[in-house]
């Protein structure tokens, strides 16, 4: 089975089109012991309530940064959280956001993909196809998200640069149906839906599906209403993913609950259902 034909199996079989971000923060974390110990637990303990009341994302989306800041153990943790939810199922974006030159980039891809063996990348276009293509064509069956339009307030400095008349997230945009790989997807941010329209309308105008990975949902400020209004024009609904993290990750906070697990799962199920809830408009 390929990337996207794995999207759309857990899409549907979850009924969901969240990705839940896991994004690890001490502070944050109500459980003692090691590092390696405490990070683990959390997720474990969450992904058990979910299967428990099977109430499950489309997919999960662990930064590699949050995990690797804690040194040995963060990424010890991230090697064994990304097997057991890939053992319950769930497609695992690692986010690490990689761009270099061929060999330093086959070297990530072996990384991502054989050491932690994540199902798809996040990926940086800055230095060309040769950076991507250790990626996309060593390990042909995985996912590969592009930076196109990212959701934090200084994006525009470069992003919205224009060559004749065209910006450079629109020229990626292009870029990514010319390097036309079914795994090959775009990280979209829903703070700037105007953007993330003209996005959505040129991967539409080409007949391509692309998969859009998009964050900035919740604490940064995207409108969902204004994502689902655009991604529901789209070609395949079931391809693309809306990011959610501390919401999820850190929902027995806002929530004045004792049972971390519970409140994260409750605050899916909330998500997941208004997200259904407005999709069904453009069915």
């Amino acid at each position: 089975m390929n990337y996207i034909d794995y999207l759309q199996e857990t899409a549907r079989k979850n009924n969901s089109i969240v990705c839940f971000g896991m994004d690890p923060i001490m502070e944050k974390i109500p459980l003692k012991g090691s590092t390696y110990g405490r990070i683990v637990k959390f997720y474990e303990t969450i992904l058990n309530r979910m299967v428990k009341d099977n109430i499950l994302p489309g997919a999960v989306k662990p930064n590699y940064a949050f995990y690797a800041q804690y040194g040995l153990p963060g990424i010890k943790s991230l090697h064994t959280l990304i097997q057991r939810y890939r053992e319950a199922r769930l497609p695992v974006i690692l986010d690490v956001k990689r761009g270099d030159i061929g060999s330093t980039a086959a070297a990530y891809a072996k990384e991502s993909f054989e050491f932690f063996q994540a199902d798809a990348v996040t990926l940086s276009p800055y230095m060309g196809y040769d950076s991507l293509q250790p990626f996309i064509a060593g390990y042909p069956d995985k996912g590969y998200y592009i930076l196109t339009r990212t959701s934090n307030q200084s994006s525009p400095d470069i992003q919205d640069i224009a060559s004749d008349g065209v910006t450079v997230y629109e020229k990626v945009a292009r870029k990514i149906i010319e390097w036309d790989h079914p795994g090959i997807g775009s990280v979209v941010g829903a703070t700037y839906p105007e953007e993330l329209e003209k996005i959505a309308s040129i991967y539409n105008d080409s007949g391509k599906s692309v998969p859009l990975l998009i964050p900035g949902v919740g604490s940064q400020g995207g409108s969902l209403k204004d994502i689902l209004g655009t991604i529901g024009r789209t070609k395949n609904i079931l391809v693309h993913r809306i990011n959610s993290s501390s919401a999820l990750n850190f929902a027995y906070i806002s929530r004045k609950e004792k049972n971390f697990a519970a409140a994260s799962v409750s605050a899916l199920h909330e998500l997941n259902s208004e997200i259904n809830e407005l999709l069904n408009g453009y069915k």
